[in-house]
């Protein structure tokens, strides 16, 4: 498992201790995760995967974690870093467990199509690899490379491109075998997709393979491979990180507050000078059929902006204004009413159903915990979880409650399609309603940032017993405080404290509020400070 993935403690913990029986091992990118996994795992058959850019100290780290009995692997990833691996073990004393990654000329199709090929960051060319081989063999070191490694990009949807990857892999595998290596492992990397949209298909957000055809494409292709020519099978390693964890985490929220696009009334008689165009657009209100709606949508537009550009230039009013969009808003309503009765839709409608949409606001930050929604347009699942029963009647767009423009949602899962937006239920006085985003255990809390300083969620972990229908509450985790996240970005709670109680103070001296006052101020202030950076009520 690839810690990058989800590095939360009580998941590494669950996926080691899970994982002990099968010899299920980590994959470690940094210093820091490097620690993280010989902390935590306990299983010396298990490998632990050394990946990504090493000094000096990370490789003496995976060295020693060699000398008391890991299968700790570090793969080189650029030609600079086995010289300096032969360097420490020489120094240290310790025969070393190596690893190549080689860059595959297949490529994978997709959002992450840049991870591999010739251009990819980490990796290294054939013309690379074989030097790293001279390089060893000189040493004579050749026994120490186990392990060939290679990833062809992230949420591989097409089961074809993950064939052409194990099959261009597995001759290089051959290739290093004939040249003397020990080898015994070969590691796909990562590429098992999770189907977000529940299409089967080969889209992006995809896939078009199940479980058990990743496991036996794979299987078979090496195998075919390598019997023809007559060299052991590996042990095969994935690292599957996103098709392990997305399932294992999801987002709740509830909703604070709604905006419906439902424009204001009009008014029964309209002013005797307003301009002509404004009395047209009202006659277009009383005057659409079915026959004529094109005619009507066209006009309206039309006369919306010419009077918006008479606006401009000060030749009508603001309220006169106002009116004229509060018909072409009445119009809209009308027209979209009507289109859904159409046979055939023309396409210059199909947008408007979204223009109409209603924004419900969550009570969550997108850039904290869906930073994905936002970068690179990721699609989630997203669903009311209770109400199940009613038919929701809303159609509507996901905004936080960060003050910022991004900070929405307006992609939704559709099997045909992604929605524009997301049919809800409407609100009930004084009753919350609650919304979840699934599959959100891969990345997400990771790459999350302080965008706002709106700081980590609470976190509550559960068992689940399918047997029995049963679920069991593990661990209840306090999401950041004020406090916390200003204390993430420098300041010191305590500094603002005592700054503000100055300001109070002054504020007794001018008389502006009494010593009573001040205390229930500063009580404010201080409840202010311990409190969850996310509206509560």
């Amino acid at each position: 498992f690839p810690i990058k993935v989800n590095q939360q403690q009580q998941v590494i913990e669950e996926i080691t201790r899970f994982g002990k029986e099968f010899h299920h091992g980590l994959e470690a990118g940094s210093k820091a995760e490097l620690i993280a996994a010989l902390g935590t795992l306990r299983d010396r058959e298990a490998c632990l995967v050394c990946n990504g850019y090493k000094d000096e100290e990370f490789i003496d780290l995976a060295l020693y974690a060699c000398k008391i009995g890991f299968q700790c692997i570090i793969v080189v990833e650029m030609t600079g870093e086995l010289p300096l691996i032969m360097e420490r073990s020489r120094a240290l004393n310790i025969k070393p467990l190596i690893g190549l990654r080689m860059k595959l000329s297949t490529r994978a199709s997709g959002q992450w199509a840049e991870s591999g090929g010739d251009r990819s960051v980490f990796g290294l060319n054939t013309a690379e690899l074989i030097e790293m081989v001279d390089l060893l063999r000189k040493e004579e070191m050749l026994d120490c490379l186990r392990l060939l490694h290679y990833h062809i990009g992230s949420q591989i949807s097409n089961i074809r491109d993950i064939r052409a990857g194990a099959l261009e892999a597995s001759r290089v595998y051959i290739g290093l075998v004939q040249e003397g290596t020990a080898m015994g492992f070969l590691d796909l990397g990562g590429g098992l997709a999770v189907d977000y949209d529940g299409s089967h298909t080969n889209y992006h957000q995809s896939r078009n393979y199940t479980l058990d055809e990743y496991c036996v494409d794979v299987i078979d292709t090496v195998a075919e491979a390598l019997n023809a020519n007559g060299i052991a099978h590996p042990t095969i390693i994935t690292e599957s990180g996103r098709a392990t964890v997305s399932y294992s985490s999801i987002l709740l929220f509830n909703i604070l507050d709604v905006t419906r696009f439902e424009p204001s009334s009009i008014p029964d008689a309209i002013p005797e000078d307003a301009n002509e165009m404004t009395k047209d657009l009202m006659a277009i209100l009383k005057n659409i059929t079915q026959k004529n709606l094109q005619e009507c949508f066209h006009d309206a537009i039309y006369y919306r902006d010419e009077l918006r550009i008479l606006f401009k230039n000060g030749r009508i009013s603001l309220r006169e204004r106002g009116l004229a969009e509060t018909a072409f808003w009445h119009i809209m309503v009308l027209i979209n009413k009507m289109v859904k009765k159409l046979k055939y839709v023309p396409d210059e409608f199909e947008g408007l159903d979204n223009a109409l949409a209603d924004i419900y606001y969550g009570n969550f930050s997108v850039f904290q915990s869906l930073p994905d929604a936002w970068a690179i347009k990721q699609l989630f699942p997203i669903m009311p979880v209770h109400r199940l029963n009613e038919r929701p009647v809303r159609n509507a767009i996901i905004s936080d409650i960060t003050c910022d423009c991004d900070g929405k949602i307006e992609q939704f899962v559709d099997l045909h399609d992604e929605r524009r937006t997301l049919p809800l239920h409407e609100l009930r006085e004084n009753e919350e309603y609650y919304l979840a985003a699934f599959l959100v255990g891969a990345y997400q809390e990771t790459l999350g940032d302080l965008h706002n300083l709106l700081g980590d969620t609470n976190v509550v972990s559960i068992s689940i017993s399918p047997e029995e229908g049963r679920f069991e509450i593990n661990r209840e985790l306090e999401g950041d405080s004020v406090s916390d996240v200003l204390s993430y970005v420098e300041y010191n709670p305590q500094a603002l404290l005592d700054g503000f109680k100055q300001n109070a103070e002054r504020a007794v001296r001018e008389k502006m509020i009494t010593a009573a006052e001040r205390k229930e101020v500063m009580t404010a202030f201080e409840d202010g400070l311990r409190g969850y950076t996310y509206f509560e009520r």
